[in-house]
């Protein structure tokens, strides 16, 4: 719930000799336009205060200043702008101190970098994240981070956006002292007032220059973040610009280098990739917000238990230990019980290799795991998940077993893929208790889960599944029972239209590039290989007996699977994995296969450009996603954006394929759909939903609000 703003963001009281300066804008402290004129208003009383020998800022609440105000977003500025309030705070003629307790984020952190000294707390979290928002520190956060810490480790700040707590922030310069405790008014108020004793002087950032004092070490550093970004930002707009005004900090005074960073920072501000990353912003915290999560009060989850310990179960249950929870793993012998505790012990043995776990604390993690192959150890977990093979009278097996043994109140999950839940509730006695929580491989690190909601579930055991996304730290997405619920059944649908432009002439590997060079890590065939070409076979046979016998059907990927070429892990799928190899090399026996079912098909081969590759991929991506939508099977397009962003390696920075469409216009997605529907009526109809939006001149972003 929204915090009512103070009626005065910014108060300041002189105490003995210090102005003690307080922004009390709640929830986070942000900069809104209140909070600037305020803290202007408090300069020029110090100014003016005879008395007043230094001046300190300070955060009422828990953090310092969390940034931005998000409420301005996208609407006209107003006077006076943040650089000009750092401007006004930095041009003090009495010393500044800046005491830091939580977030100091963006905009608060070059206030901070404004003042003459810093103090931080315990609690305090340094940090310049605007690249995640597709912009880049604005009020001169590229000049002074540099001039107080160098390059390398200002970069570091601006290209990760991470955020340093107060013991490194000290060992890199960004503050001057750590304070103790967590009472920031009176550790900064203790400084400030030793500062005026000591009549220290006024110390600004602008004049800073022993950071930048080896002129050769610090252009190699920038020449480095340079030729990294290039390699890793793939595309990016915002980190190349952050490099660009470091390098003014270096090379320019101080004045140019600040209208050089407001330049490349409206251009920012311009650019369709900061509206892509904004909506991606908001999208995932609203996707938190389903109609359960309102009504209903989560179950309380103290224990765990699951069923199955291949990869996908080892990978969940590696999840719930993070979270701190006792887990109990069920298999059906003990050799397979003892393979699914070497596959949880196999995650942090490889975290101890890298340095990030001690052994020590991996044992008491394993602690809290238990296995059995008796599935009455499962009488007293909170929630139990099963993770086994994706057959129905496996899970059907599975559930009347949890049925029996598991203690009213429990969550019964199953992690499906495809499989219709409301069929497996219905083979319980509760089908209230039985819920979708539909995680991604691999399950410890993905951070998505599909929260899937049968028709008979109770409201209580959805918000369930949301507290535990929660606790393990994913991100949930709300999605109804269909076969692939959000996920999967788009997936399928563009994973056709690839297909087709396969066997109309288009390489798997031109068509793998173009989706790279969209921005995406890896194209439909690579992660075919990755996932493994068996699982969609099996798939395919399953809905062989349901296919239209109108609808088009490619044959090459059976082919392929029929020779047992299943990807990574024989070697060869679409590409070839010589000795293990992670990359693949293009096949000229997979391009044979390609030519002869041409042939079989009698389908002449025709060029397409990747520009053309991506009108289709794209065409059927979003349709099937308005389908979707449409359906009810995802409550709003953002749902389908999240999905994507978190599940399928969508590139952040254009928003998720719905908020992509918008950018591309509705009338261009859906006239492409038409065209492409000349030749293949079946495949290609328009979703309703989308016609509906183009004759009313709406976009999918209008409905987002609609819960």
């Amino acid at each position: 719930m929204a915090t009512t703003p103070s009626p005065q963001p910014v108060t300041f009281q002189r105490q003995a000799d210090v102005l003690v300066v307080t922004i009390d804008n709640p929830p986070v402290n942000a900069l809104g336009v209140d909070v600037r004129r305020g803290l202007v208003a408090a300069i020029e009383a110090a100014e003016a205060d005879g008395a007043a020998a230094a001046v300190l800022l300070v955060g009422a609440g828990r953090n310092f200043i969390a940034g931005a105000d998000i409420r301005e977003f996208g609407k006209p500025p107003q006077q006076p702008s943040l650089p000009e309030v750092c401007g006004r705070i930095e041009n003090c003629s009495k010393p500044v101190v800046a005491a830091i307790h939580g977030a100091a984020l963006g905009g608060g952190l070059e206030i901070a970098l404004s003042a003459h000294y810093r103090l931080a707390l315990p609690s305090a979290k340094l940090g310049l994240p605007e690249v995640q928002l597709g912009l880049m520190p604005g009020a001169g956060g590229t000049q002074r981070a540099p001039r107080l810490i160098g390059v390398k480790a200002a970069l570091d700040l601006m290209l990760s956006g991470r955020h340093a707590g107060a013991k490194e922030a000290l060992a890199i310069g960004l503050v001057d002292r750590l304070g103790e405790g967590a009472d920031a008014l009176a550790e900064g108020l203790a400084y400030a007032q030793a500062l005026a004793v000591a009549k220290a002087p006024v110390r600004r950032t602008r004049d800073a220059s022993q950071a930048l004092a080896d002129k050769d070490a610090q252009r190699a550093a920038l020449e480095a973040a340079r030729a990294d970004t290039a390699k890793k930002s793939r595309g990016l707009f915002s980190p190349m610009k952050i490099i660009e005004a470091t390098e003014a900090a270096l090379s320019q005074p101080f004045d140019q280098g600040m209208a050089l960073e407001r330049k490349l920072f409206l251009q920012c501000v311009d650019s369709p990739q900061r509206a892509g990353l904004i909506h991606a912003f908001f999208a995932e915290r609203e996707v938190l917000k389903a109609p359960e999560t309102k009504a209903a009060k989560p179950r309380p989850i103290e224990s765990c238990g699951i069923v199955g310990g291949g990869t996908m179960g080892a990978g969940i249950a590696v999840a719930m230990l993070d979270a701190g929870l006792p887990v109990t793993m069920i298999e059906r012998d003990e050799p397979s019980l003892a393979r699914g505790r070497a596959h949880v012990e196999k995650v942090y043995d490889g975290l101890i290799g890298k340095g990030r776990m001690t052994a020590e604390a991996k044992a008491a993690v394993m602690a809290r795991f238990s296995g059995s192959t008796a599935y009455d150890a499962l009488a007293k977990v909170d929630l139990v998940v099963e993770a086994v093979f994706e057959d129905m009278a496996v899970k059907k097996a599975v559930f009347a077993e949890l049925d029996r043994v598991c203690k009213a109140g429990a969550v019964l999950a199953t992690n499906t893929s495809y499989l219709d839940i409301d069929e497996i509730a219905a083979g319980t006695s509760r089908p209230g208790d039985v819920l979708g929580l539909h995680f991604f491989s691999p399950a410890n690190i993905m951070k998505l889960l599909e929260i899937v909601v049968p028709a008979k579930v109770s409201a209580d055991v959805v918000a369930t599944g949301f507290e535990l996304a929660k606790k393990l730290k994913k991100t949930p997405v709300r999605a109804g029972v269909c076969d692939g619920f959000i996920g999967n059944r788009i997936l399928a649908v563009y994973r056709q239209a690839a297909d087709h432009m396969m066997e109309d002439g288009a390489s798997p590997y031109q068509i793998d590039k173009a989706v790279r060079d969209f921005g995406y890590p890896m194209g439909p065939f690579q992660v075919s290989d990755l996932a493994g070409g068996d699982i969609g076979w099996a798939t395919r046979k399953r809905k062989a007996a349901t296919r239209d016998p109108k609808a088009r059907y490619v044959q090459i990927a059976d082919r392929i699977c029929e020779r047992g070429w299943f990807g990574q892990k024989t070697g060869r799928g679409y590409y070839l994995y010589p000795e293990g190899a992670r990359t693949g090399t293009p096949d000229p026996e997979v391009e044979a296969i390609i030519d002869a079912e041409r042939r079989r098909a009698g389908i002449t081969p025709r060029s397409f450009t990747d520009e053309e590759i991506m009108r289709r991929y794209m065409a059927a991506m979003i349709n099937e996603g308005a389908n979707v939508v449409h359906q009810r099977i995802a409550l709003r397009p953002l749902d389908v954006d999240v999905t994507f962003l978190y599940g399928y390696g969508f590139p952040r920075h254009r928003g998720g394929p719905m908020k992509y469409a918008d950018t591309v216009g509705l009338p261009k997605v859906l006239a492409d759909i038409r065209e492409f529907a000349k030749e293949d009526p079946l495949f290609w109809q328009p979703s309703p939903l989308l016609v509906a939006l183009v004759e009313r001149g709406a976009d999918f972003s209008s409905l987002d609000q609609s819960e």
